[in-house]
């Protein structure tokens, strides 16, 4: 069984931390994956302000944010501005690179795009990714070729500008298959890997889910007959969660799962790849919207085993 392997890197201290801690487990397992990465300032603590809505309050409470993510990473830029990521980036997308793994951009400002991504328009967003796949490329000596919109919250503008930077895919939405998305009633020559499987913040301490049970619920998500995608994150697997993470993985090798990079998931001939739409929705265990696949698209599970 094939799962394609997403890693979010959010923050400074995942970048310092959780990106090297990850190499290091994901080589003992021989496991190449897909890094995107937020390459400017960490503003992460502004995210507090939403504690206001229940919603969020109840899920920093459920996860027991404090000692998951921990208190640095939580307050990161609430009371002044938050560090640049770029400047501790250039070892860890090094080791990245070298460890043969696929490199993608995340975010330039994480926090700003999570609050804003409804309101940023076509030349704001292409803005945006120039900028960001310039300090991404200016380490890596090479054009990086994918993104991802943090928190899922991909838009019809992001969708315009991909089309104008010769990225090979976008992961932007959550859905249940690979799809190209209809732009301006055309589809558009940049398909959507969408995420296809819960986060660990999502689900912990929901309907008695805990670490205890956690890797064995995750598992039993994971089956032939559909589209696998994961995504961990650099400030969870990689740090606080990084023991549960290999005994994960212990699990896995043991039921021959495969993991693989987001690219490698791609069917040689892209014109097979299936048409769909990308429209805002909600998921459980998440606060506020996301761009979700249309459930009007469709199907076919045979196209990329």
């Amino acid at each position: 069984m094939k799962v394609g392997l997403r890693i979010d890197v959010d923050t400074l201290n995942g970048t310092r931390i959780g990106v090297p801690a990850l190499i290091n487990i994901l080589s003992q397992y021989k496991i190449r994956a897909t890094f995107f990465f937020s390459v400017g300032p960490d503003n992460m603590g502004r995210h507090l302000w939403r504690l206001l809505r229940p919603k969020f309050l109840l899920k920093m409470l459920r996860s027991k944010a404090g000692s998951l993510y921990g208190w640095d990473i939580l307050l990161r830029g609430t009371f002044w501005p938050g560090p640049d990521i770029s400047r501790v980036l250039k070892s860890p997308l090094e080791q990245v690179f070298a460890a043969g793994h696929e490199i993608g951009l995340h975010a330039l400002d994480h926090q700003r795009w999570q609050k804003r991504a409804a309101r940023l328009s076509k030349e704001e967003i292409t803005g945006e990714l120039s900028a960001g796949f310039k300090v991404i490329n200016g380490y890596i000596g090479r054009d990086s070729v994918c993104f991802a919109a943090p928190g899922w919250r991909g838009t019809d503008n992001l969708l315009q500008a991909e089309m104008g930077t010769g990225l090979r895919y976008g992961s932007d939405c959550r859905g249940s298959h690979i799809f190209r998305p209809i732009v301006d009633g055309k589809p558009s020559d940049i398909p959507q890997i969408p995420v296809t499987i819960p986060t660990y913040d999502e689900v912990i301490g929901r309907d008695g889910l805990s670490d205890r049970n956690y890797n064995e619920y995750l598992l039993s998500l994971l089956t032939e007959d559909r589209f696998n995608v994961l995504t961990i994150h650099a400030e969870v697997e990689g740090m606080s969660k990084s023991r549960l993470f290999k005994e994960f993985l212990d699990r896995a090798r043991d039921r021959d799962i495969t993991f693989l990079p987001l690219g490698s998931l791609l069917p040689d001939d892209l014109s097979s790849i299936p048409t769909g739409m990308m429209e805002k929705g909600t998921i459980p265990g998440r606060e506020g919207w996301v761009a979700v696949q249309s459930e009007n698209s469709k199907f076919q599970a045979s196209n990329f085993k």
